[in-house]
């Protein structure tokens, strides 16, 4: 059996599957691509067990085959050649030999028996999604993703469907991030969670073509125009989040977005590496961050132009936490709405995008007297 190929197209293939190759795993045979070709069809698969990537493209092929090739390795050789013409030859050995302009290469291949089959997503809802939309959510929300396995429903996204909206939630415990695309509405509330490596290489995939998400109760289906995506979803209860948001935080804080996270990123330098706190003093019209570092003997305060209407307070929040939230919150002005120092705080844009709906949560932490 023999095809042939241009190197570049055979490149662009291998790339758009080899995120599901694992890096290290137990199960050598996952460090293959799945290859197979039928009726001039090439088609390479790849999974981890977790999630599993699919794409095809036409090749002039002599007949039809099945075969699993080392997929670093194959990767590597067609992307270091120059864009040129490729014979592929499935040879007697074992051996597959690649015969291009200057040079001959041959590589091992086995037999397809051991490798795990795509699987079936039984599609009990579909819907249909920009990718560049998609992609903004998950952009917005996914940071807070938990990494403790302990709680493993907080380790995902929660995708939620409602009549609100399309929800996308994540909480780690410390903050919560709720991301509503108000365009979809759907009259059924269902929650699907998917796991953080989904949400870590479908974030890189999208662009700005739609594609069709199919969802069941075990798996979900992101299918390309060229590509499919597969992933296991998280069969855990996710927390009740909506019990966690206050309703009556009466104290509201205005303030530049780029001004305040200039400062919390200086309030990092100073901050105690086992506190990683800075200090918000709160009085009309007043702003003032602080942080210290006590075991170097540092510190670092700044006062920031805003609008505070509210009771006088200080409140500690985690550095990096406030960083991260800011860093994804795109638009010029925030709202900080507090109710006290050891309450959850509220942070949201003041202009908040069409047919959406950001809200962040963050919890406070004991400041050191």
């Amino acid at each position: 059996m023999h095809f042939n190929v241009n190197s570049k197209n055979l490149e662009r293939l291998l790339a758009k599957v080899i995120p599901a190759v694992p890096v290290r795993t137990p199960m050598p045979v996952l460090e293959n691509f799945f290859f197979e070709i039928k009726d001039g069809l090439l088609t390479v698969y790849a999974t981890d067990l977790e999630i599993s990537l699919t794409s095809s493209i036409n090749v002039d092929a002599s007949e039809n085959i099945k075969m699993v090739v080392p997929a670093k390795l194959l990767f590597d050789i067609i992307k270091a050649l120059k864009e040129t013409q490729l014979k592929i030859e499935a040879e007697k050995n074992s051996k597959l030999k690649i015969t291009a302009e200057n040079g001959v290469y041959f590589i091992g291949y086995s037999s397809p028996e051991d490798f795990p089959a795509i699987p079936t997503v039984t599609k009990s809802r579909e819907l249909t999604i920009n990718g560049l939309e998609l992609k903004k959510a998950l952009e917005q929300t996914s940071f807070a993703m938990s990494k403790e396995d302990m709680r493993p429903a907080m380790t995902g996204t929660l995708l939620e469907l409602s009549s609100e909206g399309l929800r996308f939630v994540t909480t780690d415990g410390h903050r919560l991030v709720k991301y509503i695309d108000k365009s979809r509405i759907i009259e059924e509330d269902e929650q699907y969670i998917v796991p953080e490596r989904a949400i870590s290489v479908l974030s890189k995939i999208l662009n700005e073509e739609d594609l069709k998400i199919s969802l069941s109760k075990t798996h979900a289906l992101f299918n390309f125009e060229d590509l499919v995506f597969i992933t296991r979803l998280i069969g855990e209860k996710y927390p009740s989040y909506s019990s966690v948001i206050p309703l009556e935080n009466e104290n509201i804080l205005k303030v530049k977005t780029e001004e305040l996270h200039s400062a919390i990123r200086r309030m990092i330098l100073f901050s105690s590496s086992n506190s990683k706190q800075v200090k918000f003093s709160l009085k009309e019209n007043s702003l003032e961050v602080s942080a210290e570092d006590v075991d170097h003997g540092s510190s670092a305060k700044e006062s920031i132009y805003c609008e505070y209407k509210g009771e006088t307070m200080d409140i500690g929040f985690n550095t990096i936490y406030v960083n991260d939230i800011l860093s994804h919150i795109g638009e010029e002005e925030i709202i900080f709405k507090l109710h006290s120092p050891t309450k959850a705080c509220i942070i949201e844009p003041i202009v908040q995008g069409e047919n959406e709906d950001l809200m962040l949560l963050l919890m406070p932490v004991r400041l050191n007297n």
